[in-house]
């Protein structure tokens, strides 16, 4: 007695979930180009310094820098005490000792992320490697962690600039990983940030309001107060950063007008028109005095000078 064949009825719904499942299949893979994807290692050996990013479609990629800046120790004056702390830290880093998280603080301008390149120069043939992260993307600091746990090579997470408003996400990822989180940053990576302000989050005066006098003359910061300083403290490496002086200022501009070919007579002529330089802009920072020589360079080249 044969087999009876399956009913009609029953045969076109095993045909139409097949035909619905090829054609959910094909949607799925039409998908996959524009949903981000996990991140991916790079090729270690296109650059020494690297920048995290995010693509169109939100598949971050740890981009190679091609051009990556040049900056020796010795093209920094005026800052020896800030120098030496982070050479220090970093060589102790780079030689598998301990060595802490640093937040460079301070005055604008004074050389807080050119040291931080300093140090990516003086040991990037020792296997240092930098990673350029913006504090929007600080979220994705767990990925990156996991990316270079396995290399052999010792990484600065670098975050210039960085304070954050209310509630942004990237606030907590950075605090997580910086301490008292169960994802640890791991043994071959250091975070070093700069700011303009040693406290990274917005400060109010009401928040004074909330400081609790003791009995015996202490005074206590509320919970708000301790939140905002809390982060700022997880960095075991503090390096300050002041405004420099007009003499300071001055040799600041006469070491780049030097780097640029300029002789003691060149720099001892020019130091009205530097003084004026700094004066119209209010500021006698050393990006300033950079910029001074850069000007002072190009007219020469150009037969002005």
């Amino acid at each position: 007695m044969s087999a009876p064949h399956p009913a009609p009825a029953a045969a076109d719904g095993v045909h139409s979930l097949a035909r619905l499942i090829e054609r959910a299949e094909r949607v799925l893979a039409r998908l996959e180009v524009f949903l981000p994807g996990p991140l991916a290692a790079p090729d270690w050996t296109a650059s020494t310094a690297f920048r995290y990013r995010r693509r169109a479609n939100g598949s971050p990629v740890l981009e190679p820098v091609r051009q990556v800046a040049r900056i020796g120790f010795d093209d920094l004056v005026e800052v020896g005490p800030q120098k030496e702390r982070l050479l220090r830290n970093t060589e102790q880093f780079v030689h598998g000792r301990p060595a802490n998280n640093a937040l460079l603080t301070g005055a604008r301008g004074t050389g807080k992320s050119s040291l931080v390149k300093a140090c990516l120069t003086a040991y990037a043939s020792e296997g240092l490697r930098l990673i350029e992260v913006d504090k929007a993307d600080l979220v994705d600091l767990p990925d990156i962690v996991d990316c270079v746990s396995s290399r052999p090579e010792r990484f600065i997470v670098f975050c210039d600039d960085l304070s954050f408003d209310e509630g942004e996400p990237g606030y907590k990822a950075l605090k997580s990983i910086l301490d008292g989180s169960v994802s640890a940053a791991g043994h071959n990576l250091l975070v070093y940030a700069t700011s303009n302000r040693r406290h990274l989050l917005p400060e109010y005066m009401k928040e004074n309001l909330s400081y609790r006098h003791t009995e015996d003359g202490e005074v206590h910061p509320g919970e708000v107060v301790e939140e905002k300083i809390s982060l700022s403290e997880r960095f075991g490496l503090w390096v300050s950063f002041y405004p420099f002086s007009q003499d300071e200022y001055l040799a600041i501009a006469a070491q780049w007008m030097r780097s640029l070919g300029a002789t003691d007579e060149h720099i001892a002529a020019a130091r009205a028109e530097c003084l004026v330089w700094a004066l119209e802009r209010g500021s006698r920072s050393g990006r300033v005095a950079y910029q001074y020589a850069q000007d002072w360079a190009g007219r020469r080249s150009g037969g002005s000078a």
